[in-house]
């Protein structure tokens, strides 16, 4: 099939063995590539019930049709596995420059299982797939870690997926990162990376896709550049990038912060996209098939600080240190940001975590001494966390099993074990909705629904009818990972344009309907693999606290809003009362 190498690598790090399996075109046909065969993978190699950290558990890099093509938002890879953050299906995705090295190895999946008796990185090309000896990496961060093994490849355009000490320590929200700052964040894959003695996997080759039409791809990537690359959307993103929410969602009343006890603070405007501007001399910085530029370059100019560069901070970085730990300085969240990179952690659930920390330290229910505020704690708790030193080390297991140690079990806000990004769902009741029925947790980006709430497309307010809408942004996010494309270009890539995109990629002529049909069977899958692993109908739900407490301008969600919106969300999937898709329904 084009846009597809039609095979599989799988390799066993306990055996140090390897093998290449064909993939056919009937089982593309149905799930694509990227999220929708991953899931299909996982379900058909993972054993049920599986710890996520044992040998048996897969952690499979994926691509998907449009990967190594001129098509814009088209540089992303994704990694799945069973996570050890949720106990759940895990999913994360990044971009940067390593998708197309990873494509010329030749596969549309690599699989990953067993674990090796030392630390190893893995160099993986089209002619062979070596065992190198990584001993002398661990506990080097994810920089230096990248450095040498790109240095001991030498191959230049080589892609570099590294992990750091959170994930050599098996710390459960560790990360993968590629290109130094871009990372496949959230679900723990760093710690499954970890549990398998792999410091870093290599990417490098010379094998190309077929795609079917090649010279309408062409034309296609060059009328679009000419037509958006001066679109609000794509100047907002340039100029801006994503920390221009920060004032959009304080003046919505939807910016989390002191822990999830206010939707405003009052120094957002000393960590906005403006500050960032003036203050970092931000400048924008894109994936290799992008024209957007919405990553920002950094450098901080003053202060203790001074000369650090970074790409970032994003959006919800500042939102978890600025806003829930009321960090009110740039340049400290930017430090902040340094460190979470260089450690190998995801700064969403590390800025929760140590907020939720700071809360307790303040209700005298641990020892250590922790206030708002403080970058300085902050960092502390980072580097303990990495290394599982004191309270890091009950950190490190995730927030279900902290926050009941810590005495804040009914202040904990997570979704089946990963807290929220950065729009309250209070303000936002759609956004209460996507974090409830998420297959991998308190997740903003399965759906983005914060987009037409705030965009006021549909009231925020609204629950009646509001599953409908949800649900079609739903499934076209689920194409945007089946297919690997980067969010930001959801308003570039509406149905038609998804119909477009895959006739030139893979031939195939697929109606809206169609496409809707393949998000639908792909999250169905991911659902089979959920409740394989024991999800049940409470799991889809928000914190007691988020239903009870409101926040402080009087916006708040009641169990009964948020039931409705579940119970409308299952009957449109075709799913009965407890979520259970028909076909499943049965066994």
């Amino acid at each position: 099939m084009k846009g597809f190498f039609n095979r599989i690598l799988l390799i066993d790090c306990s055996s140090r063995t390897t093998r290449v399996e064909p993939i056919d075109d009937k089982t593309l046909e149905q799930y694509m590539g990227g999220k929708g065969l991953a899931t299909h993978l996982l379900l058909q190699y993972n054993p049920p019930g599986v710890d996520p950290l044992a040998p048996e558990n897969h952690l499979i890099v994926g691509l998907g049709p449009m990967t190594d093509s001129l098509i814009y938002g088209s540089c992303r890879y994704g990694i799945f596995s069973k996570s050890p953050l949720t106990g759940f299906y895990a999913e994360s995705y990044s971009g940067g420059r390593a998708a197309p090295a990873i494509s010329r190895a030749g596969y549309d999946a690599v699989l990953i299982t067993g674990a090796a008796a030392s630390a190893v990185w893995i160099e993986i090309c089209d002619t062979a797939i070596v065992f190198h000896d990584a001993t002398h990496l661990w506990g080097k961060d994810t920089y230096e870690t990248e450095d040498a093994v790109k240095q001991l490849c030498g191959i230049k355009d080589a892609a570099a997926l590294v992990i750091g000490p959170a994930g050599e320590n098996l710390v459960k929200f560790a990360v993968i990162e590629n290109d130094y700052w871009r990372s496949a964040g959230r679900t723990g894959m760093g710690a499954v990376m970890g549990s398998k003695n792999i410091k870093a996997l290599v990417f490098h080759g010379e094998q190309k896709k077929t795609f079917h039409d090649p010279k309408a791809i062409k034309q296609y990537a060059k009328t679009m550049v000419k037509d958006l690359n001066q679109h609000p959307a794509t100047r907002t993103y340039r100029s801006q990038g994503t920390p221009v929410m920060v004032d959009g969602l304080n003046k919505a009343g939807a910016f989390p912060a002191r822990y999830w006890s206010q939707g405003t603070c009052d120094h957002f405007e000393q960590i906005n996209a403006t500050r960032m501007a003036e203050d970092l001399n931000a400048r924008p910085r894109s994936c290799k098939t992008c024209f957007m530029g919405c990553g920002k370059l950094v450098t901080i100019k003053q202060g203790r600080h001074a000369g650090l560069k970074l790409e970032g901070p994003e959006y919800e970085t500042i939102y978890a240190f600025g806003g829930l730990c009321m960090i009110k300085s740039i340049e400290e969240i930017t430090w902040l940001n340094d460190i979470c990179d260089r450690l190998g952690m995801d700064t969403i659930t590390a800025g929760n975590l140590a907020a939720l920390a700071i809360e307790s330290s303040g209700r005298g229910n641990i020892k250590e001494k922790l206030a708002y505020g403080d970058a300085d704690a902050v960092a502390d708790l980072l580097e303990k966390i990495a290394r599982r030193e004191g309270i890091g080390g009950l950190l490190a297991d995730g927030i279900k099993t902290a926050a009941p140690e810590m005495g804040m079990a009914d202040m904990a806000v997570h979704v089946k074990g990963m807290e929220p990004a950065g729009y309250d769902p209070r303000t936002l009741k759609g956004m209460g909705l996507a974090y409830a029925v998420s297959p991998r947790g308190a997740c903003h980006l399965r759906s983005t629904f914060y987009k037409p709430e705030l965009a006021g497309m549909i009231d925020p307010d609204q629950i009646e009818g509001k599953a409908e809408m949800f649900l079609d942004f739903e499934d076209r996010c689920t194409l945007f990972d089946t297919f690997i494309l980067c969010r930001f270009y959801r308003d570039f890539y509406p149905w038609e344009e998804l119909s477009t995109l895959v006739s030139m990629t893979t031939g195939m002529n697929l109606s809206k309907e169609e496409l809707t049909a393949m998000a639908s069977r792909v999250t169905n899958l991911t659902r089979r693999f959920n409740l394989q692993e024991g999800l049940t109908r409470a799991d889809d739900f928000l914190p007691k606290r988020l239903l009870t407490e409101k926040l402080p301008n009087g916006n708040g969600i009641t169990e009964a809003e948020l039931t409705q919106l579940v119970q409308d969300y299952y009957r449109l999937r075709g799913w009965d009362e407890n979520g259970i898709p028909a076909s499943e329904s049965g066994k």
